[in-house]
């Protein structure tokens, strides 16, 4: 069977259960229109119409890769749990959550949220007239206003209390076994910068819903506003220091090493992010340092695993190309962070 022959097969499958559940959903709706949009690597999009025969409006459909068990990233069922729990959570937007179907392979049909997306800094095409990097710099505010406000709700408040809590050392692990499977040009001496961040641990505060890879280029922007929080594949509950040292590591003054060129893009400093959030949560953040340690763990870890993947299919893209170097870096820059 061939790629294009197993994608029509998929599409007719999905097409056909989205209409049952759609119905189920709301009796009498009209599912049509399926067709591919771009999306991510873990699960693959869709977008359909459906109409009641008063209004119509389109769904995106994300489905878990086909033959694949659908956990972690792929967990398309969970990931439609965390958005339909943030409903109504004030200062928070992430797309309704419509109908499911958890058979093989499940999907999750989502409101389609207006908005781009788009990650400043790694973009290189992106105008960068003063106009635009005003735009930038609205929208990065926005987005760690949101953040605080997705940090004050309480999982247990929004129906999320038994998930189990991740904690700096599942964080410590889960990165370490990364490196454990990367090839050595990309490891460099994660061991000595494990063992230092178990040794500098600092003390844990409450739990919350964190989104794991929380950044603008995982949400949708209209103006100078973020209309809603996207991509969910790896939320979990544990720390918020983990999500907001993420979102500060795409800003100019940081240097990301897979930045598509030198020039500021419009970012404000890590110190008005911080200052935002700690703002609008209405209290200071500790220890934060460490947290930055840790992010640059987790991104030499993370970009080091989609180096691999990449070069088993033979295309490296760019920005893996400018990161590659840069690997052993970010760890020496971790242990910095934490005084080692």
């Amino acid at each position: 069977m061939t790629k294009e022959s197993e994608h029509s097969d998929l599409m007719a499958d999905i097409s056909l259960r989205a209409a049952a559940a759609g119905r189920q959903w709301r009796p009498g709706i009209q599912v049509d229109n399926v067709r591919p949009l771009t999306g991510g690597t873990s699960s693959l999009t869709f977008i359909a119409d459906i109409s009641d025969g008063d209004s119509a409006e389109p769904v995106v459909l994300k489905v878990a890769p086909p033959g694949l068990e659908p956990v972690r990233n792929r967990d398309v069922i969970r990931q439609g749990r965390v958005m339909k729990a943030l409903q109504g959570v004030p200062g928070v937007a992430a797309p309704a959550v419509h109908f499911e179907d958890a058979a093989a392979p499940p999907f999750v049909a989502m409101q389609m949220v207006p908005g781009e997306c788009v990650e400043p800094l790694l973009v290189a095409d992106r105008p960068r007239d003063a106009a635009t990097r005003a735009q930038t710099r609205a929208r990065y505010l926005d987005a760690a206003r949101m953040l605080a406000h997705l940090h004050s709700a309480r999982p247990a408040d929004i129906g999320l209390g038994s998930e189990p809590v991740l904690s700096l050392s599942d964080e410590i692990d889960r990165w370490t076994r990364a490196f454990e499977t990367i090839p050595d040009d990309l490891r460099g001496d994660f061991p000595t910068c494990a063992k230092a961040l178990y040794a500098t641990m600092p003390a844990p505060v409450s739990p919350v819903v964190n989104h794991g890879d929380y950044r603008l280029g995982n949400t949708l922007c209209d103006g100078d506003r973020v209309t809603a929080i996207i991509d969910w594949e790896i939320w979990s509950v544990g720390d918020p220091r983990i999500d907001l040292t993420w979102l500060t590591y795409f800003t100019d003054e940081v240097k990301h090493p897979a930045a598509a060129f030198e020039e500021p893009c419009g970012t404000p400093t890590v110190a008005e992010v911080t200052t935002t959030y700690e703002q609008t949560l209405g209290c200071t953040v500790e220890d934060i340092e460490w947290f930055h340690a840790l992010t640059r763990y987790k991104e030499a870890a993370a970009t080091a695993l989609l180096i691999k993947r990449a070069r088993r299919r033979g295309i490296l893209r760019p920005a893996f190309q400018r990161m590659e170097p840069a690997l052993p870096g970010l760890l020496t820059e971790a242990l910095e962070f934490i005084g080692y």
